[in-house]
């Protein structure tokens, strides 16, 4: 897989702004079949950065309703990239 295709978005959520700022740790929603290592490796490519430790998790799609029709909202993996100190990546910085 190539890397612009294993990073699919970055998060920014008020959360994830925090974990920036607390920890140097960037979250991204990933492509499902990607590692921990082609991850590190994508962002890495990018980047250019150093990746010190990645941590993957599956968010389920939840429900959803317009009127009678119900659907399902698809399910995500995301990860959370923990830089080395001193790097960020600046597309989070200009949010």
């Amino acid at each position: 897989m190539e890397s612009r295709e294993i990073i699919v978005r970055p998060i920014v959520t008020e959360k994830t702004s925090n974990m920036r700022e607390e920890s140097n740790r960037y979250v991204f929603e990933v492509a499902s079949a990607a590692n921990k290592i082609e991850i590190k490796r994508a962002v890495e490519d990018i980047f250019d950065v150093h990746v010190e430790k990645v941590t993957t998790w599956f968010t389920r799609g939840k429900m959803r309703r317009r009127g009678q029709h119900a659907g399902k909202t698809p399910d995500r993996k995301r990860a959370a990239v923990t830089l080395k100190e001193g790097d960020s990546i600046p597309v989070f910085e200009q949010v």
